[in-house]
């Protein structure tokens, strides 16, 4: 089983990179960034797109239809749209998730971006998470592809992860904090 999990890794990874070098050449890198992205969201929010998607018994015909359908809705680059019915054709769209979030993933590295993931106790507005971007490229020197997640369990403050480092500033860990030395003591 672990060589399947192994297979489609290598597998991603190859089609994301692909997708990367030709959207290079066809210096569409950037519109058909948005297209993946869009594409990811799409699967996430519509149950019954994720299940068309994963369901190996449908017919190849009735997927590109899908898909076309969609391109022309979304108004997706040609070359996006034949990059999805190419997966189609090689039976690996239920890759298409992986294979998109690893090509995102290559665009933001080729930018020299960091990954950084901010948990906050309260949903913060586009301007909040704007200062917070500046902020830590201007205090970390880095650019910083920030990615928000609203998280009611820490009660106030923030965790933030860049990289390997996590800073919390979060009640419900100093709250943890003074637990942890009262049963100490």
């Amino acid at each position: 089983m672990s060589n399947n999990t192994d297979f489609s890794d290598t597998s991603a990874a190859r089609y994301s990179l692909a997708l990367y070098e030709l959207a290079e050449e066809n210096k569409s890198l950037e519109e058909i960034e948005t297209h993946a992205n869009m594409f990811i969201v799409l699967i996430s929010n519509s149950k019954d797109f994720a299940s068309l998607i994963k369901d190996p018994t449908n017919k190849k015909e009735d997927l590109i239809n899908v898909i076309n359908a969609l391109s022309n809705q979304f108004k997706f680059n040609s070359l996006f749209t034949k990059f999805i019915n190419f997966l189609i054709s090689k039976r690996r769209l239920f890759y298409v998730e992986k294979i998109l979030n690893n090509f995102i993933e290559t665009c933001s590295k080729k930018r020299g971006e960091i990954k950084a993931e901010l948990f906050a106790a309260k949903k913060l507005t586009d301007n909040e998470i704007k200062n917070i971007k500046d902020e830590l490229n201007n205090n970390l020197s880095l650019k910083i592809k920030l990615e928000c997640k609203h998280d009611p369990s820490l009660i106030g403050g923030l965790i933030l992860k860049v990289g390997s480092i996590m800073f919390d500033t979060s009640i419900k860990n100093k709250l943890q904090q003074i637990q942890n030395n009262m049963i100490e003591v």
